[in-house]
């Protein structure tokens, strides 16, 4: 959507891009190169063809006008039964609105939105969304509005334009590029088409790019490589992305693409070892009467790339791979078959992506045979419908909102108003994934442009996912005793290197502040740990609303959505970050105790007469502190903090000095009751020991034998022989705290068992 780049049908001029680049594009392997990819071929004849017609102006010629003559051929070659007077009408508007706005080439600017449309054409798109995307830019350039849009061609057409429309300058300053972004992409979850058109259009621009200013192709490149590159691959939309990754990297590194072209130019036109390969293969699977296509699918420049710096060296076996095309998903394993069979296969090599696909819809087997000279050749196995899907990602999908009647979706249940609805009220959308879901939920909590515009670049630099199987929630009640609380097994999608922090808030958002621990594939685990692809989760949530995170949960997480959710709690809850915290908070550094994310969740919040506790400011919420769980008789005192609140800290806890330090005044605070005896509590206690086999266990026996429940538990990685556990209990009476550790300090191996908030400094004289 830019009215500065140039000739449509030039690649990107490396001279213009960086003194050191090439002396021509990566579109000029040729159409041999292009057929040999097996992808579709987005046609640069095709592109100077439009070119020429549109310097004609829209004369019609069979009710067709002559621009739009090579568009209506390759869209009805993917679509043989397409209404083109749609296609039609949407030309002449465009060509009307666009009449005498240039391109800085000096071609009329109608050239643009016919290149983008046979782009996604190109790709197989449907009618509707070759409609939008001729009409794409009549809004934002032109004096047609959206309603003359909605009016003309419908609800569906008019969201799909407003969905890549870009928001003014004017209005938004230096955040116009990020709420444009923003925009975009909340449109893209009601429809992902809108995303289908914005790469289509960012690709005729990257390959217009040669006219801008160095500095202006460099800024574009950045954003093209950091976001929309990222966006292809998470719809699968490949031929796009590889096309983008290669003027990209034209762009940003011309002396590395200028060695590259010049390696990939210099094997071009000379037989390799896969030409013999992919001769072979085709001998063995006609001699197993398999139906295949066997092609050679060269590997585009930013891939040769990559090869180099892996291998060092390249050869031309690496220059591609094979690809066999099979009609049926068990001719794939047949064929898989027959190579290991018949060649010596790389086992390390072996990917099956059909039973398990990626989260971008590809599937395919990836597997690598060796010939009897040791050239080796990875090779793509798929069916031709999953090719249609790997190149073209959702764009293959055609218009996954269509009603299955095949009535006219255009109306208000439709496009723009969220596609068909199933029985359960819920939009049906086979291409709602967990990514944008996730994506959508964190944009929504940040308001803050530059902030958006630094999280969505984070998030989308994450090219792996994983999927974690979520068994049912629950809570501690205090007793030891886990109640199921949150209802539904299933699975969530994550980046890779996710912790148990990022799952909680993928699966509750907000209601994730109560998590105290986790079990994963049965065992329990601290909130830190992170999650591998196939792993069982079930997340603990602590039954007291007060319950919160601790900061040191912000070096656990990988997803935007927990790192925003964390950092506004924290700021809501100042105290905590000085151990003044609710349950569940954690102690920050420094006051003593050394408990990780997921052994946090400790102290009891109470207040009034349940904590057994009065203070000074009558009426106020009493609070214990989570770093050092005072229990009776322990010496205490209390800070406010806000809310009205009261948080009290044993006497000896190092945050108490801290506090004093800066000049907060303490308020007085007693223990109530009879001989001080408070029914039910919480301590933190940690157990330093020697290291050896089942002391865990032990540990644990010794616990329970005093009556104790473990709330929480965490052991820290062995240092010199030595070991430390923390445990979070619940006692049922204070004053079983000695007796317990006693009994603690009995376990073959124990040395020492200390309260939480005096084991730092102890600790530390000691190591």
């Amino acid at each position: 959507m830019s009215a500065e780049a140039t000739n449509p049908g030039n690649p990107v001029a490396p001279a213009q891009a960086g003194p050191s680049a090439a002396q021509a594009g990566p579109s000029d392997l040729g159409e041999a190169s292009h057929r040999r990819r097996g992808r579709p071929r987005l046609e640069l004849r095709g592109l100077r063809r439009i070119g020429r017609a549109a310097l004609l102006g829209p004369a019609p010629r069979d009710g067709l006008p002559d621009a739009l003559e090579h568009v209506a051929k390759v869209h009805r070659a993917h679509h043989p039964d397409a209404d083109l007077d749609t296609l039609s009408r949407a030309y002449a508007l465009a060509e009307s609105s666009h009449r005498g706005q240039m391109r800085k080439s000096g071609e009329p600017y109608i050239t643009h939105p016919l290149a983008v449309t046979l782009i996604l054409a190109e790709l197989g798109a449907e009618t509707t969304t070759l409609t939008a995307s001729l009409l794409h830019d009549t809004v934002e350039d032109t004096e047609v509005t959206l309603d003359q849009v909605s009016r003309e061609f419908g609800k569906e057409v008019c969201y799909l334009v407003d969905g890549v429309t870009k928001l003014e300058k004017v209005d938004y300053g230096a955040a116009a590029e990020p709420e444009t972004f923003r925009k975009m992409l909340v449109a893209t979850g009601n429809d992902v088409r809108v995303m289908s058109i914005k790469l289509a259009d960012r690709l005729h621009n990257m390959r217009t790019l040669g006219v801008m200013r160095p500095e202006k192709q460099t800024r574009i490149a950045k954003v093209t490589r950091d976001v929309l590159i990222p966006l292809a691959e998470r719809l699968g939309v490949q031929a796009l992305k590889s096309e983008l990754e290669d003027l990209v990297f034209a762009i940003l590194h011309p002396e590395e693409y200028a060695t590259t072209r010049a390696l990939v130019l210099g094997h071009a036109g000379r037989p390799g070892p896969l030409d013999t390969i992919a001769e072979r293969v085709r001998t063995v699977l006609d001699e197993a009467d398999i139906d295949a296509e066997v092609l050679i699918r060269p590997r585009h420049f930013v891939s040769v790339h990559r090869v180099r710096l892996a291998r060092g060296a390249v050869t031309g076996a690496d220059l591609g791979r094979l690809l066999v095309l099979v009609a049926e998903d068990a001719d794939c394993y047949a064929v898989l078959g027959e190579l290991h069979t018949c060649f010596t296969p790389v086992v390390s090599e072996f990917k099956d992506f059909i039973a398990v696909p990626k989260f971008n819809l590809y599937q395919s087997l990836h597997t690598a045979v060796s010939d009897e000279d040791g050239a080796i050749a990875e090779t793509l196995i798929r069916t031709h419908r999953m090719h249609r899907v790997a190149e073209a990602g959702v764009i293959a999908l055609g218009n996954p909102y269509a009603p299955a009647d095949g009535s006219d979706p255009s109306g208000a249940a439709g496009g723009a108003a969220g596609g068909p609805s199933a029985e359960d009220g819920e939009r049906v959308d086979p291409t709602q994934p967990g990514w944008l879901c996730r994506l959508l939920e964190w944009q929504r909590a940040t308001p803050d442009p530059d902030t958006f515009w630094t999280s969505l670049r984070d998030d989308l630099a994450q090219d792996r996912e994983i999927t974690v199987f979520c068994a049912e929630g629950g809570f501690d009640d205090g007793s030891g005793t886990v109640v199921t609380d949150r209802a539904g097994t299933g699975t969530v999608g994550l980046p890779a290197g996710a912790s148990c922090v990022d799952a909680a808030y993928a699966l509750y958002g907000e209601g994730a502040h109560h998590c105290i621990g986790a079990r994963v594939n049965g065992r329990l685990a601290t909130l830190s740990t992170v999650l591998c692809d196939g792993d069982s989760l079930h997340l603990l949530m602590a039954p007291d609303s007060a319950a919160g995170p601790s900061p040191d949960w912000l070096d656990h997480t990988r997803t935007p959505a927990a790192r925003l959710a964390i950092s506004r709690w924290l700021a809501a809850h100042p105290g905590a970050e000085a151990g003044e915290g609710p349950v569940g908070a954690g102690a920050p550094s420094g006051t003593g105790e050394t408990r990780g994310p997921g052994a946090a969740a400790a102290s009891g919040r109470h207040g009034g007469d349940t904590a057994g506790l009065s203070t000074d400011l009558p009426g106020a919420t009493v609070r214990l502190a989570g770093c050092c769980t005072p229990v009776p008789p322990d010496h205490v005192t209390g800070f406010a903090v806000r809310g009205g609140i009261v948080t009290v800290h044993r006497a000896l806890c190092p945050v108490v000095a801290r506090m004093a330090a800066s000049g907060r005044q303490p308020v007085g605070a007693r223990w109530r009751g009879a001989g001080n005896r408070v029914q039910g509590c919480r301590v933190t206690l940690l157990a330093e020991a020697f290291t050896r086999p089942h002391l865990l266990a032990d540990l644990t026996e010794a616990i329970a034998a005093e009556g104790a429940a473990v709330v929480a538990a965490a052991v820290e990685p062995p240092r010199e022989q030595r070991v430390r556990h923390t445990y979070t209990l619940h006692l049922p009476d204070a004053a079983k705290l000695p007796s317990l550790m006693r009994a603690m300090r009995q376990v073959p191996g124990v040395f020492d068992v200390l309260r939480a908030g005096r084991a730092q400094s102890t600790v530390a004289a000691r190591s």
